[in-house]
Parts: structure tokens; sequence; C-alpha cells
């Protein structure tokens, strides 16, 4: 976006020296200009908010609100955000006097005739936008995040103008409701109820939220804290097995943060709304935080990476509550800093409550690949981004602040030391509570605590992208030379620390390695047969792989760190696929640990539907179909039968495979301790309606009618076109999402998309490639901060032909002043594309 002011920085500056007013031209969005001006005048804000929510989610919404705050100087016409059409906007008041109604680039403009230095009082009538109010047969729940509050209703909406909100909400009576504060009052008049909630606590605008609908209202207490929860799961049994955990989860996290911090629970109040096809995994409004239903409410049997994945969930977005909610970023250049320590700490937390996982595994396979899977791209973006406009603020998102800045999070504490790391943070929060802060304000208390210059270090680990590549030269025997290399020519060196295995014949021995430099010299005490880079995971970067004899001598986190060595280098093109795939068939059929197992079944199937052409395929499916049919069969433990049966699912081809599959989803088949839910089957139809394009109708119609949870039923719906074997219904249904409004439930879209682009669709639906890049600027000015990665990754992730590469590769051609974000998201979700192109033409 341009620069907002009419005059250069200079001639600004003399006007504010000679006393002349500044001149702020309005664009779209909250541009950082706009931002920084309005931090310096505004202060001590306050909403009263009222709407009128009809349960009819097709009729307006009524809304009022109340703005008061102190203005330092009343210099310009000040600009209001409120992203609506001109005729949202029913009247405006300001200090008591009417005011007329001067809309401009998504911006009401208070005059400043009528404003004046000091309190300020703004009323404005309205009718409520929807875009980010996610109207549902009912239910509504609010996802203000990054910059969407104004979609809704008029307010400043930036991160660093903290305000405290009034809420109060009419909806029919026989809903419930929860928002960020405690309940005050409720007024019933005939078939509505109006819900006066208490003045919150001093929160940034895309926190602020309610949640209301048709829902179940629970409530505990635990270790003396009162929680409620919002849910619409019909299943009573899914339920009851569910909820305690749920709330014992929470109440844990709690306790260790306060422990962790220093710093009590610092908000008024702690629910939570499990929320239908939400967005994302959760979202951290305070006091009413928002999941993804089936994130917590576990189907039965769930697997260890399951349990573990909801307990991570849960303590991410508590964690959230300090670091992010407590202290904000200033401005959403830095939201990875609370997406970091959210991860961090959640990775801490779930320690003690699954004292029989090991972290140190969970943690490298959670974040390695998802971290390397951007960074290696051509897209690669750095930790810490330039932002002028909150408008693109979405695009901050995605692999690199929650994945691979957790991975910087852990190099920084091993540099500055576990006890010293928590002191500082203690710091940072106590400094910054109820207010904002910046990366580098966060740096300059921890480089009090340490030695290194963490300045000079942040430089090349957060402000720019990328990774190092790795070789190791034997200089003698016994003296290694590491050496570090920046694969873009630009000769950084990402200062860290990890361990190098020398492996011979009668034993293992690790060498803790500070690779600060081009090159670091080591020397062992014995000669090595083998060396094993990165052993112990905490490295992070292209490493050589040792010989692929010595995985019976590794333990769990070796093993998970040489598997990561080998996809990353299979990718480079250093290891052919099936070569590796020989590799991980006998690891599959010992592996105990089930997020080894994941590793290693991720891994298979990656080669066998993106890595292998139609003949290599194949020749290989027989094999893996028979091996995972018997090993699902051989299992006693439900979770692990399920997890060979769903990797049966997903790479069988044969008719004899299909036809087994048929008879389990249609219950001819039952196998011994395999617990199927309803989720399940709706997954095992999906399958079957693409793979056996025969009965794909009598498949859906049969599963449509099975379902009875309204909202399960409502997505299956919206998918059904996508699963149809004729191609012109799904032209069609593909033609419908060109349309903002079919695009609304966005996980239901990303679902429709992975079927329309099935590994087995894919000479059919090539041609959505084109017109679903040209979609994308429109997918991230309506979408919400995922939509565009997830729609550029489900439109490009399958496909290998040079014809995708040569459609990928023009648009952006034909492009040159393409907007730079969703160019690197393009790139991004290119990169298995390009990757798999090149390795098909090397070893197929």
């Amino acid at each position: 976006m341009k620069l907002l002011l009419r005059f250069s920085l200079p001639l600004l500056l003399i006007s504010f020296f000679i006393g002349c007013s500044p001149s702020i031209r309005n664009t779209p969005g909250v541009s950082l200009e706009l931002a920084e001006f309005r931090k310096a005048q505004i202060s001590d804000l306050h909403y009263s908010l009222s709407l009128d929510i009809p349960a009819n989610e097709k009729q307006p919404i009524a809304g009022d609100i109340t703005i008061e705050f102190d203005l330092k100087e009343n210099l310009i016409d000040l600009p209001l955000d409120f992203k609506e059409d001109t005729d949202h906007v029913l009247s405006v008041m300001v200090n008591g006097n009417s005011s007329d109604i001067t809309f401009e680039d998504e911006h009401i403009l208070l005059p400043k005739s009528l404003l004046k230095t000091g309190i300020n009082n703004i009323s404005i009538e309205f009718i409520a936008g929807d875009n980010s109010l996610n109207r549902k047969p009912e239910f509504l729940y609010t996802l203000f995040v990054p910059d969407r509050a104004r979609t809704a209703f008029p307010l400043f909406d930036q991160p660093n103008l903290k305000a405290v909100y009034d809420l109060s909400l009419t909806i029919p009576s026989n809903w419930e409701a929860i928002s960020n504060a405690p309940l005050e009052n409720k007024t019933v008049v005939d078939s509505t109820t109006t819900w006066d909630f208490e003045d919150s606590d001093l929160i940034s605008s895309y926190l602020f939220s309610f949640v209301v609908g048709q829902f179940d209202r629970v409530t505990q207490t635990v270790d003396g804290r009162e929680m409620t929860m919002l849910h619409r799961e019909t299943d009573e049994e899914k339920v009851n097995r569910n909820l305690d955990d749920i709330f014992a989860l929470h109440a844990s996290s709690i306790t260790w943060l306060e422990n962790y911090t220093g710093i009590d629970f610092p908000f008024k109040k702690f629910d939570f709304a499990l929320i239908p096809s939400f967005q994302y995994g959760g979202m951290e409004h305070v006091g009413a935080i928002q999941y993804r239903a089936s994130s917590l409410f576990l189907d039965k049997d769930p697997s260890d990476s399951r349990l573990l994945s909801r307990a991570s969930l849960i303590a991410h977005e508590t964690a959230h509550m300090w670091f992010g909610d407590l202290v904000t970023m200033d401005w959403f250049n830095d939201v990875w800093t609370k997406e970091v320590f959210a991860n961090f700490m959640a990775a801490k937390i779930v320690n003690p409550s699954f004292p029989d996982i090991n972290h140190e595994l969970n943690f490298l396979v959670r974040h390695y690949p998802s971290a390397y899977a951007v960074d290696r791209t051509e897209g690669a973006n750095a930790i810490r981004q330039h932002l002028p406009n909150l408008n693109e603020a979405g695009t901050m998102y995605g692999n690199i602040i929650y994945n691979k800045a957790p991975i910087m999070m852990r190099q920084l504490e091993m540099l500055v030391g576990e006890e010293a790391f928590q002191q500082g943070m203690q710091e940072y929060l106590s400094t910054f509570s109820f207010t904002n802060a910046t990366w580098p304000d966060l740096v300059s208390i921890l480089d009090n605590y340490a030695d290194a210059d963490l300045k000079k270090w942040s430089e090349v680990w957060v402000n720019t992208p990328g990774r190092p590549h790795f070789e190791i030269a034997d200089n003698q025997s016994s003296n290694l030379e590491i050496l570090q290399n920046d694969p873009s020519g630009d000769n950084r060196v990402w200062p860290q620390a990890f361990q190098l295995t020398a492996i011979n014949e009668s034993e293992m021995r690790s060498h803790d390695i500070f690779s600060n430099a081009a090159s670091t010299n080591i020397e062992l005490e014995e000669t090595a047969s083998s060396t094993l880079s990165n052993s112990d995971g905490s490295g992070y970067g292209l490493f050589p792989i040792s010989s692929l004899d010595d995985f019976g001598q590794l333990n769990e986190v070796q093993k998970a760190s040489e598997l990561i060595n080998i996809h990353e280098n299979m990718l480079e093109g250093n290891v052919s696929p099936l070569e590796f795939l020989e590799l991980l068939i006998p690891m599959i059929e010992s592996e105990e640990n089930q997020l080894l197992l994941n590793l290693e079944l991720g891994n298979v199937n990656k080669i066998y539907w993106d890595l292998l052409n139609h003949e290599g395929r194949n020749e290989v499916s027989s094999r893996l179909e028979t091996l995972f049919w018997e090993l699902m069969l051989e299992q006693e433990e439900p979770s692990r039968k399920k997890i060979f049966f769903n990797t049966y699912r997903g790479i069988a081809l044969s008719p004899d495979a299909l036809e087994k599959l048929y008879k389990v989803w249609n219950e001819d088949l039952e196998i011994e301790n395999l617990s199927l839910s309803e989720n399940d089957f709706i997954g095992l139809a999906s399958t079957l309606a693409i793979k056996m394009p025969s009965k794909s109708i009598d498949i859906t119609t049969q599963q449509l009618a099975r379902i009875e949870n309204p909202d399960t039923k409502r997505r299956f719906e919206f998918l059904i076109p996508s699963l149809s074997n004729d191609q012109n219904v799904r032209d069609q249904f593909f033609e419908t999402l060109k349309e903002e409004q079919n695009r609304e439930t966005e996980s239901w879209v990303l679902a429709a998309l992975g079927n329309l682009h099935h590994p087995l669709r894919l000479q059919e639906s090539e041609k959505y490639i084109l017109p679903s890049l040209e979609l994308l600027q429109e997918i991230q000015q309506t979408g919400d901060i995922f939509f565009p990665a997830g729609w550029t990754g489900r439109t490009l992730g399958n496909y290998s032909s040079d014809s995708a590469v040569q459609v990928v590769r023009t648009f952006l051609k034909e492009r040159p002043d393409y907007n730079h974000q969703l160019e690197l998201k393009i790139l991004q979700a290119a990169d298995p594309l390009f990757r798999a192109n090149a390795i098909k033409k090397k070893w197929n």
C-alpha cells in the first residue's frame, strides 16, 4: 500500500513545527502510518456495543456503539474503521452533535470541527457487517483476527489501541451466549433475551469476541477455578467420554503458566466454545476461547498423537492468555511472537500430563517437517516480516511462525540458559502487562541475561528466510570438519547447537557441537565407521545422511532426526523414493512408537502418491495393500489398528482392497477391535466415492441418510458434488466456489478441493489450477488468515506434470507486480509440484 500522508516526511515534520495540521489521505485497510498516528493521539479507549441478533441468519443485525477516548491533539478528520457499504451507517453523533456521514475507503471520518482535545464521545447507529460474524443456522461466532472487527462494526481496529468493551446482546431466548467478560444480567422480553456483560479487561480489537446460538452449556470447577464450555455435539457418549479431560487439561495449563510466569491468571474469567467446522484449531479470545469441536471431542480409542495434539492445542490457546492477550504485539508484523510463545510453552506444558510420551521426539516431528516445508521453497519468508497494511496481516501466518519460530526459540533458550530465559520472560511480561511490545523490546531484555550478541543472532534467525546446508569433511580419521553453507550465496551463518554421534561396531558416542562459523572442527576420541548428523534433533538445516544400515542402533529421537534428514535429501534429489520406501517398510513392521509410526507412514504416503509415477505406484500397490491389511489385523491396541486401517484406506487401489473397504463401510465386514466413528464412516465413504466411481451416487446417498448430527449433515451435503463421478457436476461445483458466499465455511471448501484434486483425478482437474490462482487475491481479501495457504496448497499439492509447472510459472511471470506476500504463498504451495516433477524425471 502507498504512504497515506499527502506530504513527504520532511514537509510533514515542517508542518508540525510551524503549527499546521497533518493531512491523512485515506486508503483501504489500516496502514502502518495511520495506525502510528492514531496510537500517538488516542488513549483511554472504551466501547459500548449493543447488537440485536435475530434467529434467521439472513436477517440484518442492528447495532449501536458508543466510543469514548482521550484525544491528545485535534489535528484532522479522524478516520474510524468500518469495512462496509455506506448504507450500513445510519447515524453519527460526535460529542452530542449530529454529524454528516462521510465515508471514504472503509473509514468513517469523524470531523475535526466536532472533535476536541481531551475526552470525546462518539455514537453510531449501524447495520452490522456479516463478513466476520460467521452466521450459521442456529448459531453465530465472531472471528476478528487480524483486522476483521472493522467488517462488523465501527472502531479503531489496530492491536496497539487496547480498549475496554461493554457488550449487550439481544438474542432468541433459547440461545446461549459467552463473551470476553462475565455476564452482568439478563433481561427477557417476549421471545428474546438481552445479555448484558460486564466491562471487559483491557484487550486488543482482534481479541474481542462473542458466541451465541443453540449450544449446550457445561460448567465445571477444577482446582478452584470455574470454567464454562459451550458445544453442539449430539453424541452424548462422546461428550461424556471427553468432558472431564477437556476441563482438566485447561486447568493444568493455567496452573503451569501461573508458576512459569509468576503472574496469576490475569483476566476476569476463563470460558471456551467448541464450534463445528471452525476455521482454525483454536483462537485465543480472552475469556471466550474458540475451538474446532472435532479437535477436542475425540472419537473412541484415539491414538497417542491425537491425545497429544489435543493437549497441545489446549495448552497453546491457554498460553496465549499471557503471551498475546496480556502482552500483545504492537503491530501484526510481530504476530509470530505470540504464536511462538504459545507453541513453545505448549510443548513445555504437556510434558507433565504425558509422562509416557517422548517429548523431544514430539517436538521434532511436530515442528521440523512443517518448517522445512516452507523454508526449503522459493517462497521462503523470514519469521519477522514487513507489514505496510493490516489488510495483508493474514499473509503473515504459516508454518514459519508456528513451526520454525519455536525451533528458533529453543535455540535461543539454549543460548541464554533455561533459568535465565525464564527470568527474562517474567521481566518481559511484567514490564508490558496489558500493553504492547515488539520483538526488539524482548531482545533488549534477554540481552541482559545472555553473553552472546542476541541482536546479531536475531538478525539471521528472525529477519531472514531459509536454512543452512551442512556438510561433513573427514580431514583425518578422527578429525571432522563441519561446514555450514548458505544456499542463497549470502554467506550467512545460523549459530546453533546440536549433537553429532559417532558410530562404530562397539558403541555410539555423541558430541556437542556449536556451529557459529562456516567451518567447525571436532576431534573424535576414536575412528568412527559412520556419523549421525544432528542426532539430538536440535539443529536446523539440511544435514547429510548416515549409512542406512545403522537404524537398528538408534534411539527414537535419532531415528526421527535421520528420517527427516533422508526425506529432505530425497526432495533435494539425493535419495531415490524407492530406496527410501524400502528402508521404511521394515521399520513400519516393527515400529512401536506411534509418533515415529505416523512419521514413517506419512513418508510412505508422500512417496506413493506424489513421487512415483503410475507404473511405479502399481508395482508397489499390491505389496503395500497386503502389508497394511495384515498389520492392521495383527494389532490388539485399537488406536494402532485404526492407524493401519486408515493407511490401508488411503493407499488401496486394487478391486479386492476396495471391495474389503466397501464391506466395512456397508457394515458387512466387522473387524475385531476396530472402532469406527461417524466421522470415520464419512471419511471412508468419501474415499470410496472417488475410488469406486460406479458406486459414487449410491455411497454418498446412503452415507448422507446415516448422518444424525445436523452440522455434520450440512457439511457432507456441501461435499457431495466434489465427490461426484460426473465431471460436469464437479466442474459446476468448482464454478460455485468463485462466489464468496459459497466459500463461507472454509474447512468445507478445503475438504472439497482435496476431493477435486485427488491424485486419481489430476488429469481432469488440472484445468482448475489457473482459475484458482486467479481467485487468490479475492480469497485473501474475503477469507480468514489460513485460507490463502490452504486454497493454494490443496490446489497444487498433488500435481507433478510439466503442464502444471508451466501454469504456475507463467501465472507469476505474467504478473510482475503481483502482491508479494501472495506470490510467496504460491511458491510455497508449488514446491511439492516443482520437486515431484524433477524427482520423477530423475528416478522414474
